[in-house]
């Protein structure tokens, strides 16, 4: 009879076969099969502030339990690998033998990778996703899950084809409270949404901006070929390289940062996988400090089943990286009340009242005023450090590679809000109507 790490072996091997060619059938990928009692050793993808400020901290929270580790870095700037050796010296999270990689090939070509954690720029992730699922690794990915549809599909397709756990970092989908409000949704209590209101106001120049660090990188120090990727050659620019969230086609700027995570959100609690059509506005109003991407922005969707256009809702979406007022706001609406993902409420508030509804000859429609379960506070800013949101998104990969079952954001889910993010993107770009064909999987300009 096969014991478990026979069982995975072979699984695992199976599909790599049919997806992957000849890379994953490689003697490496046949050493690093995990077994139940293994030790998972994890290698870094980026050593971004995002990583060290959250992503590592959250490791660290579960690595000991789960017999996690670091075993190394791959970055393609020199002055990263070495603050991350640094880093993680002498801490429990990493192996004594911690390596640096000077880009993902080498990385990818050791034997002693089981899986690793991608937190590169915004375009990069599918691609850099791509590469580690076909050499057989499991992946926990940074969102957004790309910046553009031929990305989007390339990534989809080779991480279901594949047997390996791939986690997209929309930390929401561990999250208590929105478990609690998913199932309020899906039980039928709340009704049908009506519309979705979501607001990112914050003001983030140390993450943004890095005008001191732009002024001391080198092009000598880095791999300006390997940053490019599949994106025109262009000269070397320090601020395309660290202020990467500032410039298209490298990031969407608030569409793939922030938006990505609350739309990601409709489409988790409604079932749909892409909203039938958005348009957008917005610009660079306040910093005028030579960034492409805009400062200030507000899209409205409209979702419902492509099959039954008499169903639908709309999603406002507004976001801007100057006055903060409003902060992180997520609202979702039914004819009965509505849901507070800040206070984590359900509420009568905007329900059908009494005296409206005796002028329709209806009956009055209110939801009780309850809390979303016993939920902790969660923290929906960003910037987060290591908040219990991603630590326990980060515990739910960890879980998933020992169990081999589906992560609580699979590609599909990064997928889906990638379609979103794009087209909000087009809309704002192109100033006109955008809307998804599902017979086609594409995106059409009006």
């Amino acid at each position: 009879m096969d014991n478990r790490r026979d069982f995975i072996k072979k699984a695992t091997l199976a599909s790599a076969g049919v997806a992957i060619g000849t890379r994953a059938m490689s003697a490496a990928s046949y050493n690093r099969i995990i077994g139940a009692n293994d030790r998972v050793r994890v290698g870094i993808i980026g050593f971004s502030n995002r990583f060290r400020s959250s992503l590592a901290p959250s490791f660290a929270d579960h690595s000991k339990a789960m017999n996690f580790e670091f075993m190394g870095v791959s970055d393609i700037w020199n002055r990263r690998r070495d603050e991350a050796e640094a880093f993680f010296k002498g801490k429990p999270s990493a192996a004594n033998d911690f390596v640096k990689c000077r880009n993902n090939d080498e990385l990818l070509d050791r034997k002693d990778v089981d899986a690793v954690i991608i937190s590169t720029a915004d375009f990069q992730h599918a691609l850099h996703s791509t590469a580690a699922i076909k050499s057989g690794r499991d992946v926990y990915m940074e969102k957004p899950f790309a910046e553009s549809l031929e990305d989007a599909k390339l990534c989809l397709k080779t991480a279901e084809a594949s047997k390996q756990i791939v986690q997209v970092g929309s930390q929401r989908r561990s999250a208590p409270n929105y478990h609690a409000a998913n199932k309020f949704i899906n039980s039928g209590e709340f009704g049908p949404i009506s519309m979705v209101e979501m607001t990112w106001n914050v003001n983030q120049p140390g993450r943004w901006r890095l005008p001191e660090l732009t002024k001391e990188i080198r092009k000598e120090d880095t791999d300006w070929d390997r940053f490019l990727m599949n994106r025109p050659k262009v000269a070397w620019n320090p601020r395309f390289y660290l202020e990467y969230r500032l410039f298209y086609p490298y990031s969407s700027g608030i569409p793939g940062q922030w938006m990505s995570h609350q739309i990601d959100t409709v489409h988790w609690f409604s079932g749909l996988n892409a909203p039938r059509s958005v348009s957008a506005n917005g610009g660079v109003y306040v910093w005028k400090d030579g960034r492409v991407n805009a400062d200030t922005f507000s899209a409205v969707f409209e979702y419902g089943p492509f099959d039954d256009p008499s169903k639908a809702f709309q999603v406002i979406y507004s976001s801007r990286m100057h006055q903060a007022a409003g902060d992180v706001k997520e609202y979702y609406y039914s004819n009965a009340g509505m849901i507070n993902l800040d206070t984590n409420e359900i509420t009568p508030e905007g329900g059908l009242q009494a005296g409206p509804a005796k002028a329709m000859g209806m009956k009055p429609n209110l939801l009780p005023k309850m809390k979303l379960g016993e939920v902790a506070k969660m923290e929906t800013g960003a910037n987060t450090g290591a908040d219990p949101m991603t630590s326990l998104h980060m515990l739910n990969w960890m879980e998933c590679i020992r169990s081999r079952k589906q992560p609580n954001a699979p590609a599909r889910a990064g997928f889906n809000h990638a379609v979103a993010n794009i087209m909000a993107t087009q809309a704002l770009h192109t100033g006109k109507r955008v809307t998804w064909d599902e017979k086609k999987s594409d995106i059409v300009v009006s």
